[in-house]
């Protein structure tokens, strides 16, 4: 097939604000983690991919299934979509009660 890029597990992007490894990063609609450190201006890969133990708001409770989005503000997962301005990121693949610090995610690529 000649039009055929990539798989999209992984995607380079130019970063837009310094990021270490294993952080939550949003461009546009693109969301994925960080696998590596950058600064602003250097290329940077994103896992769009697989299951992540992400920080989450500790007051949400998310079940197995729950949407989950990014609150790109607090660079936090979270159950409230704010009214359609957090991103939808994935679903939650554990439960997650009130208080806790992380949940797993499932990221929708």
């Amino acid at each position: 097939m000649k039009n055929y890029v990539q798989p999209g597990e992984n995607i380079t992007i130019t970063a837009t604000a310094a990021a270490t490894s294993g952080q939550g990063v949003l461009v546009g609609n693109l969301f994925g983690i960080a696998a590596g450190n950058a600064e602003i201006g250097d290329s940077l890969d994103l896992v769009t991919v697989g299951v992540f133990d992400m920080p989450k708001v500790s007051t949400d409770v998310l079940a197995v299934g729950d949407f989950v989005y990014w609150d790109d503000t607090a660079k936090l997962a979270t159950a409230d979509d704010d009214t359609g301005n957090n991103e939808l990121i994935g679903l939650a693949v554990t439960a997650a009660g009130n208080p806790s610090g992380t949940v797993n995610v499932r990221l929708n690529g």
